[in-house]
């Protein structure tokens, strides 16, 4: 299964991208692409626990599927005035 990752505020400053292409076999929830990508970044190891992730512009909870050619984008939680 092949997806597009969005990295948002200060997981873009950690990562050093906005976008990264991820191929994944087999069956994919949330929770799973949360691990994963912990996996494929170590830089976001243990970071992510507050991060809103969200598929096809849709805030996901940890139980929903994932499919081919989905666009996930991870959103930490910001502040402002």
């Amino acid at each position: 299964m092949q997806l597009t990752v969005l990295y948002f505020a200060a997981l873009r400053d950690l990562t050093g991208t906005r976008e990264q292409s991820v191929t994944i076999e087999g069956p994919l929830d949330v929770a799973g692409l949360q691990s994963h990508i912990e996996q494929l970044r170590p830089e976001l190891a243990g970071r992510l626990g507050s991060v809103r992730i969200a598929i096809n512009e849709e805030f996901a909870e940890p139980g929903r599927a994932i499919n081919d050619g989905d666009v996930a984008a991870l959103i930490p939680p910001v502040s402002g005035g």
